[in-house]
């Protein structure tokens, strides 16, 4: 029996209604909480600025607090990528924003290093919901608007900003000694209280608003069927793709506010606002670049969005001012938008029946690069005292992407000339005969 039709009595017409309705729910109410999570995700990009003077951490000690988050959320994507379809999206991310509230009030209440890197790692959590939405919204969206779909719930990612803009003012908004005799903690830990509490809320929100019939694509498929395309290499070829336009902006989301404080001077408000300048196309552009693949194709837009990376990754990696600086990281994030949403276009035209098995895969290869990233950003800085070499790195992992998607291009179209060769050698031996 269909989802559509799942035991029901309803009259025909009130089921189709609502039917209709529910796409739209899903849609925007899991949007809105990924933007939550998105926030929640990279929290320590700013918050782990203050925390690093407080608690006097040296390069390699934040760049491990900042990442920390990223590995969590990448490595559980997988498995939560296939609950989801099993279990049902709405059950799932609202489960998920209420345990990551945990971990995040608690971090308003650390003492010690070791023990914001615990905490650290279960608000890594909140990365997972990408899986989990990637694969709920798949489910209610024909493949025709898939790609407009799964970007408009990417753009969730605009959630980074949320973190540069606001975390700044409620850094300073409340004095350190906290209010209300310390149940409301002060300065840098009045950041992840607030993120707590808007985690519950959201919570709520999408229990109540959603409706409760939700798809299951995993329901009646063997565990071994259901996993059976990780196999394939051209998912691990896609999960290179979204280190370049996922993980790589995830890294820039956490390290560019300590570049430009370090790099050009500024205080951690304009490094905010100046890293929200990034973030804003390589998050709002995402709908762009989904129905650009729905209509050209993924590969053409995936294809443009590499080229373009790559050019401004080498002007980055030679130093530039810093209003060019912007101006080129901006270029960086429009291009990670849509390639982004090209990316995922890909795994809904291979894969319809395994958007959250495999986007669970790709997400978290892309989420891996983005752990891996600033580490290598400090490791490379350290070895050659030059802070533009996080771009050399950058525009080594582009132009591997670019190359290794142009040799498949290339034998896709030698493929394809040989068939049509056989195509014709076989038409003029019939005629012959």
């Amino acid at each position: 029996m269909s989802a559509r039709s799942s035991g029901s009595a309803e009259p025909l017409a009130t089921r189709s209604g609502q039917e209709e309705n529910v796409p739209t729910r899903v849609l925007v109410m899991s949007t809105i909480g990924f933007c939550i999570f998105f926030a929640v995700w990279v929290m320590f990009a700013i918050v782990a600025i203050p925390v690093k003077a407080e608690f006097d951490l040296d390069e390699g000690q934040f760049a491990l607090l900042v990442a920390i988050p990223i590995l969590t959320g990448s490595l559980l994507r997988v498995p939560f990528g296939l609950l989801t379809d099993r279990v049902g999206g709405r059950l799932v991310f609202t489960s998920l924003l209420l345990v990551t509230a945990i971990p995040t009030y608690l971090i308003s209440r650390a003492s010690g290093y070791t023990q914001l890197l615990v905490l650290a790692f279960f608000v890594g959590l909140a990365g997972v919901s990408f899986a989990v939405g990637i694969a709920w919204v798949s489910v209610w969206y024909p493949p025709e608007r898939q790609g407009f779909a799964l970007g408009v719930f990417g753009a969730g990612n605009v959630g980074a900003s949320i973190t540069k803009l606001a975390a700044p003012t409620l850094v300073t908004l409340v004095g350190v000694g906290g209010l209300a005799g310390g149940f409301i903690p002060g300065g840098w830990r009045f950041v992840p209280f607030v993120y707590a509490i808007m985690l519950v809320v959201t919570a709520l929100a999408v229990w109540l608003l959603v409706p409760g019939r939700d798809r299951r694509p995993a329901v009646g498929r063997t565990f071994r069927d259901v996993t059976r395309p990780l196999g394939n290499l051209r998912v691990w070829r896609f999960g290179l793709y979204y280190i370049v336009v996922f993980g790589a902006y995830v890294a820039l989301a956490l390290w560019l506010p300590h570049y430009y404080v370090d790099v050009y001077g500024v205080d951690l408000r304009m490094a905010g606002f100046l890293t929200a300048l990034f973030i804003l196309p390589a998050s709002l552009l995402r709908p762009l670049g989904g129905y650009l693949s729905d209509r050209l194709g993924p590969r053409p837009v995936t294809y443009s969005a590499f080229i373009v990376m790559c050019m401004a990754f080498i002007w980055l990696s030679r130093g530039v001012p810093i209003r060019l600086f912007t101006i080129l990281i901006i270029v960086v994030g429009a291009m990670m938008g849509i390639g982004k949403a090209s990316v995922f276009k890909y795994i809904a035209d291979y894969y319809p029946r395994d958007v959250g098995v495999v986007g669970g895969l790709v997400g978290a290869v892309g989420g891996l690069g983005g752990f891996f990233l600033p580490l290598l950003f400090a490791w490379a800085k350290v070895k050659t005292g030059d802070p533009e070499s996080t771009f050399v790195v950058l525009l080594a992992s582009a132009l591997i992407s670019l190359v290794w998607l142009h040799l498949v291009v290339i034998k896709m179209r030698r493929d394809e000339r040989r068939r049509a060769g056989t195509i014709d050698t076989n038409t003029t031996t019939k005629g012959a005969i």
